[in-house]
């Protein structure tokens, strides 16, 4: 079981970072370059979708790391 969690960790890890580089250095840049209002918005938009998904992954790792964080007193 722990080789399967450790695997699907490292591969999340992976996908997130060839997402992040290929948007940062590739395919963000390329949108910018063209510079019509259609490619400055799919710019825009994309670097809002990945600004969802980092904030996404930071709450869930947060989470995963300490269950118990604001979810209230226990009494």
């Amino acid at each position: 079981m722990f080789a399967m969690k450790i695997t699907l960790i490292v591969m999340g890890a992976l996908l997130y970072l060839v997402g992040t580089l290929g948007w940062f250095f590739w395919a963000g840049p390329g949108l910018v370059g063209i510079g019509t209002t259609d490619a400055l918005l799919y710019a825009f938009a994309g670097t809002c979708a990945w600004l969802l998904i980092s904030f996404g992954l930071a709450i869930q790792i947060i989470k995963t790391a300490r269950p118990t964080a604001g979810g209230g007193s226990n009494p």
